[in-house]
């Protein structure tokens, strides 16, 4: 009786949902083709190249790597040193966003790696990206650059060690996991690592990113005094203005009055040529890998791959497109709004309280020294808060956070941001959940936004 009513009740809210839908509100219009917007974008950008590689690393990790490996060097009773150590430097060779870590660590934690090393690589996979960090360096200045490389490095170890210090009593008593198929007798470790090295590496070149075509300066924001560039190629032109899209498929208008300079931007030599022999290179290392398969595992352990990287896309997949769909939905796109207006979330982390309390109409109220004199905390908060909801693909974090600076943005808030952003998302936490929990993964999600609130206070303090 008690499963009926509860069957009745979702019914009957299911129906009001219905019922009450603001279709026809252009804000709610605008959220859902956002939505739709941003699935589209994610199927046609990370589905193939990022999520399929990393799926099938993931079931290799299952089915190729040897477990006493795993525990040796990520396991709960591996040397600290050790642990820590190889989880925090992952990041430097993964080329990866929130989503497209899970899978390998997922696969991981299920072969026995502590939780306290796996978490450590579940936020330092996607955040010392040094892509990333590079980029952030050039296009944002090199303290912010500096900044988020060292903040990434200190914060990977510190989760780690404070998920580890919170839930170690659950890891005492962890159940046995998984078993690994028995290694046949005539290949070797440095074998299994090989055909790992092949497959992230089809991981990296795949995702090699495009280089801007020119860099155009132009005036930008509240009353034209700051000096916006941007990066990318020219797709349209006239007297009136020019259109630049970026490498990640952003598109910028620029009036013709506010351009100031438009030039051949050349990123390097050695990275250019990676980029024109990507294909060349991943076709390379996808012929070696199909060779090192034939070669060195027997056609049970190669079902089993399959088998493996299938379960962890059936599980992952899914959750995945939800989750990316709900963030387009609530928080859209960078450059463009979901629900939540972007004003408010400008307003939200910007250096001063100014525009809050014009909007809010607290001036001149008893909240309004209040708001200044905890402004640092809220800020930063704010900005923690929505870089671990919103969902950062590899690289848009960083012409996002450039168009938030130009609106106004604080230093503090911008590394707290960059600290937070990449390594978490909606999409990912509904993932994270499912393979350790929901209690873990908020206090995994808490620990993540708390330490890049404070980072942010700190760095701001000093750069204020």
């Amino acid at each position: 009786m008690r499963k009926e009513i509860k069957k009745a009740l979702l019914l009957v809210l299911v129906f009001l949902i219905c019922f009450w839908l603001p279709v026809g509100f252009r804000r709610f219009d605008g959220a859902v083709l956002e939505a739709l917007h941003l699935i589209r974008w994610y199927a046609r950008e990370h589905v193939l190249l990022c999520l399929i590689p990393a799926f099938f690393i993931a079931g290799a990790i299952g089915v190729f790597v040897r477990q006493d490996a795993v525990m040796r060097h990520l396991g709960a009773k591996a040397p600290k040193a050790i642990a820590y150590g190889v989880a925090a430097v992952s990041g430097t060779v993964l080329a990866v966003c929130s989503c497209t870590v899970l899978p390998l660590f997922a696969g991981i934690y299920r072969m026995g790696a502590g939780l306290g090393p796996a978490c450590a690589f579940l936020y330092s996979g996607p955040a010392i990206n040094v892509l990333a960090i590079v980029l952030t360096a050039r296009v944002l200045g090199l303290e912010l650059g500096i900044a988020r490389a060292v903040g990434a490095v200190l914060f990977s170890v510190v989760i780690g060690l404070g998920m580890h210090a919170i839930f170690k009593h659950e890891q005492d008593d962890r159940g046995p996991v998984a078993a690994l198929p028995v290694t046949p007798e005539g290949r070797h470790l440095w074998q299994d690592a090989a055909l790992l090295v092949a497959m992230v590496g089809v991981l990296i070149f795949a995702n090699w990113a495009r280089s801007g075509d020119v860099r155009a300066a132009f005036l930008c924001c509240p009353g034209g005094l700051n000096t916006f560039e941007v990066e990318g190629r020219i797709v349209s032109q006239s007297e009136e203005s020019i259109t630049v899209e970026t490498p990640t498929g952003r598109r910028q208008d620029i009036p013709s009055g506010q351009l100031q300079s438009v030039g051949a931007r050349e990123p390097g030599a050695v990275y250019n040529r990676v980029h024109q022999a990507r294909w060349g290179i991943v076709l390379g290392l996808l012929i070696l890998l199909g060779v090192m398969i034939a070669r060195w595992s027997s056609r049970d352990e190669r079902r089993e791959w399959v088998s493996t990287s299938w379960g962890f896309a059936g599980q992952i997949l899914p959750l995945l497109l939800l989750g990316v769909a709900a963030a387009g939905f609530l928080l859209g796109r960078p450059g463009h709004g979901g629900m939540i207006p972007a004003r408010y979330i400008e307003m939200l982390v910007g250096g001063s309280p100014d525009a809050l309390l014009a909007t809010s109409g607290l001036a001149g109220t008893l909240l309004e020294s209040f708001l200044r004199s905890t402004w640092m905390f809220w800020t930063n908060f704010a900005a923690s808060l929505l870089g671990a909801f919103m969902y950062f693909a590899t690289l848009t974090e960083v012409p996002a956070l450039q168009a938030l600076l130009g609106a106004g943005m604080g230093k503090g808030p911008a590394l707290a941001l960059l600290l937070a952003g990449p390594a978490l998302s909606l999409p990912n936490m509904l993932v994270i959940r499912s393979v350790i929990g929901t209690k873990k993964t908020v206090v995994f999600t808490v620990l993540v936004v708390t330490m890049a609130t404070l980072t942010g206070m700190v760095y701001g303090a000093l750069m204020g």
